[in-house]
């Protein structure tokens, strides 16, 4: 565009989105400050957790709860979750208000499988109340996941009503309507939310499903959706491993991804690879998320299990784990869940502040760091220092704009390829053999627009595990 003023004029009318070159996505503020959160938290909370017995989740979607009042937590303490959370480093906390036992966790008019049905706390408590207050008692962003796919109680199967003829019809539409009901109140009752996740995804009226995406939008615009088959802010990374591949892009081919991550067969083609890696030339920003339970090592637990501690990730993995979500440009979920006393067990809690710590001694004090536009950054560092490890983003705000870059470091012997790759976007974390260097060039070889490096920033070498 050679009218410089044209240019200032487009800016200011159509914000970010126009550049120089190319229309580059960029995501909406909700999206900017889901990345900056970086962790979340997914508190896992279901009646069978308190039954000490082990779940078996193919019998769980089938078969209702004996008794709803197994839910009986004697120190139950929302603010010691969140706090857990908090010191770990945790930017966003999202409880899950129903899963797949069908009940609410939360004071519910809609539905009588709720917190009112329960002899605990008279049938006045909320969780979801308690839940929301600790997070904004201790700055933390919160969502909240809904279960709409499975629900023994109503005998809902993957979104569906399990009959046929006329019974299943009128079922089938008093689910649904039940279900816009409780999201109105989930929308209307609790202030605002900084993430919605509908468990599997949200089928809706044109797959014969509730209607939850209009609610959602007339309440919570500032919200993130995640997702049904015509929007999704966020998708799946493709795995229940906490990790990603490199590169992993933030945007995407398509608008949605929609229910039970396979309705379109170029996403579920090669084990999900389209949403591992996203696409760098997707129209549609959609960063992806990398999820895990904490209890997932050698093991699976989202929901809490008598005797399975030794399931609780080693710190070692759980650092792995960052350098390869956090450090791949997407968010990573952790599942942690409160046990039968209503308190975040004592071995997660600490295990997460150990990670909290150690992610902190590493990143928190850089050797050197810059910033700038365009397509070559220099960092000095006062003399020759050993580093192995450093960390470069770009202002993802104006959206991912390089496509292929390498970062030198200036030996004794001259400059040497320290690492190089293609997508940057909210952060790259790259970790290489220890070199002595007295400075580093960051060179973007290909871009979409002017580079924006939010920072550059490099690290002495550590031996920490």
């Amino acid at each position: 565009m050679k009218n410089p003023l044209i240019a200032l004029l487009l800016l200011l009318v159509f914000g970010s989105n126009i550049s120089a070159q190319n229309q580059i996505p960029t995501p909406s503020p909700a999206q900017l400050a889901w990345q900056n959160a970086e962790l979340a938290a997914l508190v896992c909370v279901d009646l069978h957790a308190f039954d000490e017995k082990f779940y078996v989740q193919s019998h769980a979607r089938i078969t209702p709860i004996e008794d709803y009042n197994i839910f009986n937590p004697q120190k139950y303490n929302t603010d010691q979750w969140i706090k857990s959370l908090k010191d770990a480093g945790f930017g966003i906390a999202i409880l899950t208000v129903s899963h797949e036992t069908g009940f609410f966790f939360h004071q519910s008019d809609a539905t009588p499988y709720c917190m009112k049905a329960l002899k605990w706390q008279n049938g006045k408590g909320d969780v979801l109340r308690d839940f929301k207050a600790s997070c904004e008692k201790y700055n933390i962003l919160p969502g909240v996941y809904i279960g709409t796919r499975w629900n023994s109680y109503y005998g809902v199967y993957d979104f569906k009503v399990q009959a046929e003829g006329d019974f299943a019809k009128n079922r089938q539409e008093h689910y649904n309507q039940m279900i816009e009901n409780i999201v109105e109140e989930i929308f209307t009752r609790y202030g605002d939310w900084a993430m919605v996740w509908f468990d599997g995804g949200a089928h809706g009226p044109e797959q014969g499903g509730p209607d939850v995406l209009s609610i959602f939008e007339k309440h919570q615009p500032n919200c993130l959706f995640y997702h049904n088959l015509q929007r999704a802010d966020m998708r799946w990374g493709g795995s229940e491993t906490g990790t990603v591949p490199y590169p992993s892009w933030g945007t995407f081919a398509y608008p949605a991804i929609g229910a039970g991550e396979s309705a379109k067969k170029e996403i579920a083609a090669n084990n999900f690879a389209l949403l591992k890696t996203g696409d760098p030339d997707g129209k549609y920003f959609m960063p992806a998320m990398s999820d895990a339970p904490l209890r997932g090592y050698r093991g699976h637990d989202w929901f809490w299990e008598p005797g399975r501690d030794s399931l609780i990730y080693p710190l070692d993995k759980l650092v792995e784990m960052y350098y390869n979500s956090v450090g791949h440009n997407t968010t990573l979920i952790l599942g942690v869940t409160p046990n039968p006393d209503g308190l975040l067990p004592k071995p997660d809690s600490i295990r997460l502040k150990e990670f909290g710590d150690e992610i902190n001694h590493r990143f928190s004090i850089p050797l050197a760091s810059t910033s700038g536009i365009g397509k070559e950054q220099i960092l000095r560092i006062h003399g020759k220092k050993l580093v192995n490890q450093l960390v470069i983003k770009e202002d993802v705000s104006q959206g991912e704009r390089v496509r292929e870059f390498r970062v030198e470091g200036r030996t004794s012997k001259g400059w040497k390829i320290l690492t190089e790759g293609t997508c940057i976007g909210h952060k790259y974390i790259a970790r290489f053999d220890a070199e002595k260097v007295s400075s580093l060039r960051l060179i973007i070889e290909e871009s979409i627009g002017e580079p924006l490096i939010q920072e550059f920033s490099v690290y002495e070498f550590n031996l920490s595990p």
